[in-house]
């Protein structure tokens, strides 16, 4: 590469990778940040702005974030639905963990038409167990391959 031009990657130069991070006993607000970095790819070199460089990120055991203080009874979550007095509010407590690690992670990317396409590669499961255990499969193999 040479140093005086600017690197911008290309749709085609990305290489997405799968990850699998565990969420029992990590505080929501820190674990969200975590991920939002890795589904954008600000966590690699190569970053670009109007790019999707992230990977792909398998969150298991969902139902174990942790919230400090009193968050679980005090945070609000809520939305207009467009319609007279459709206003609706729902406590962190009333939430499903999945929609509570999602939200906290879609509320970090920027508002924007690439975040739409980020927050698809976030796939949150509340217990251990995953679809997903091919793709990690198949990473395994393509990096022993590479050695």
């Amino acid at each position: 590469m040479d140093m005086n031009k600017a690197f911008f990657m290309k749709k085609e130069e990305r290489n997405p990778q799968w990850k699998l991070i565990d969420a029992k006993g990590k505080v929501l607000g820190r674990l969200a940040t975590q991920l939002a970095d890795m589904l954008r790819g600000k966590d690699k070199p190569e970053f670009t702005h109007h790019t999707d460089g992230g990977d792909y990120v398998v969150i298991i055991n969902a139902e174990q974030v942790v919230l400090t203080g009193k968050k679980w009874d005090d945070k609000i979550y809520d939305k207009y639905t467009g319609w007279m007095g459709g206003y609706k509010t729902r406590t962190a407590r009333q939430l499903r963990p999945e929609e509570l690690i999602n939200l906290a992670v879609l509320r970090m990317l920027p508002k924007n038409k690439l975040s739409a396409q980020i927050i698809k590669k976030l796939k949150v499961y509340a217990g251990s167990e995953h679809p997903h255990k091919a793709q990690f499969a198949s990473a395994a193999d393509k990096a022993q391959a590479a050695e």
